[in-house]
């Protein structure tokens, strides 16, 4: 039996006066860094989770959704013996701000140009969410 979990977050970016763009990323508690997400809650929909948990997770409320963008990715864990089937969809967020406040659930975090975060992502999963995004918003500029 397996067991299905559903996430939703956000790939989130701000951009300094240069023009620069910079990722965010959250440092869990494993040891790995990734974005902010959490699990969707029964009647919630995925881009009302992902905006909850972003503030919950970061302390961010204004950051503007980009809606052009929208990437699910699903793989599978082991917990407790019992395999569980996760699907998480990202979406794409610019902050105004690059000040956080990190919950509990999390170590710290950093703002990183594309190169630096891609380095720094684990999961191949994560760091595919991370190059559509940038694709993306290099796409928007032409």
């Amino acid at each position: 039996m397996v067991r299905r979990e559903r996430s939703a977050g956000f790939v989130v970016f701000s951009e300094r006066e240069d023009g620069t763009r910079l990722y965010l990323l959250l440092h869990y508690p494993s040891g790995h860094w990734d974005f902010p997400k959490g699990h969707v809650e029964q009647g919630e929909s995925d881009i009302r989770a992902a905006l909850r948990e972003l503030r919950e997770e970061t302390g961010l409320n204004d950051v503007e959704v980009l809606f052009g963008f929208r990437k699910e990715i699903s793989y599978f864990y082991t917990e407790k013996g019992e395999k569980v089937h996760k699907s998480v969809v990202y979406y794409l967020g610019k902050s105004k701000t690059t000040d956080v406040r990190i919950s509990h659930e999390h170590k710290g975090f950093e703002w990183l140009p594309f190169e630096e975060a891609m380095s720094r992502l684990r999961f191949r999963t994560s760091r595919e969410v991370l190059a559509a995004a940038e694709e993306f918003l290099r796409g928007q500029r032409t």
